[in-house]
């Protein structure tokens, strides 16, 4: 039986943001999900959930799940077999951002979380295709089940995570960092200054695809994480 993997979704996303890679990877290994959860910090989401997870595991994290998949690298190297990031910024966000989202906490708990969501995550984020409208519909879905509640601890965290520049340069790990080719929310550049900070990280283009390449371009991602998953990296990746 391979090792088990962890899954990790972002901001206002449940399972079904993983839900076609769950079938594949879980039918050769454990797979484990976790999110955001009731954390105020990625550090203590990360300190949480650390000391439950088994002995040797991968992790794969999308946006906010992604940086707590890089604070789950720091606090157990021993542990983290290999890391796949997703649309992933190890930056902080920043002072003059967060000062402009504290409008959307009001707005989510009075009836307008939809509105709020569609600016966190505009259309204009993933790839223009005819499966675009789909895909929002599935993430307003996730976000209208987790609720206003769960929107102000999200952003909450979002807004507070730290700068993981440090952690990744020591991170010596086997690192897929893979981002949709579209995707305005982490640009190509910040993508590539993600993979290149790492002294095992490769990178992965996504084509039509956005901030959301699992599942705008399912088949594309899980074959990309399958292949990684193995032990096998695309021979144009290596260096």
């Amino acid at each position: 039986m391979n090792e088990p993997v962890v899954l990790i979704s972002g901001f206002m996303a449940d399972a079904r943001c993983f839900m076609p890679q769950l079938a594949r990877l879980g039918a050769e290994r454990q797979v484990i999900l976790l999110g955001p959860g009731l954390g105020e910090t990625v550090e203590k989401i990360a300190a949480d959930v650390a000391p439950d997870l088994p002995r040797r595991f991968a992790v794969i994290g999308h946006g906010l799940g992604g940086n707590i998949a890089i604070e789950l690298v720091r606090k157990r190297p021993e542990a983290v077999s290999r890391v796949a990031l997703i649309s992933t910024d190890p930056l902080p966000e920043t002072p003059q951002l967060a000062a402009e989202q504290e409008a959307l906490l009001v707005a989510a708990k009075t009836g307008h979380l939809a509105a709020c969501m569609a600016q966190m995550l505009p259309l204009t984020a993933l790839h223009d295709a005819p499966w675009r409208e789909e895909v929002m519909a599935l993430v307003q879905d996730m976000a209208a089940n987790l609720g206003p509640d769960q929107f102000q601890r999200h952003l909450r965290v979002l807004q507070r995570r730290p700068d993981q520049q440090k952690a990744l340069r020591k991170a010596n790990v086997p690192t897929m960092i893979i981002a949709g080719e579209s995707d305005t929310l982490i640009p190509r550049r910040r993508a590539e200054f993600l993979a290149a900070m790492m002294p095992q990280g490769c990178l992965e283009i996504i084509a039509e695809a956005g901030h959301l390449p699992q599942l705008e371009q399912p088949e594309a991602v899980t074959k990309v994480l399958e292949t990684f998953l193995s032990g096998r990296l695309p021979t144009l990746l290596l260096r």
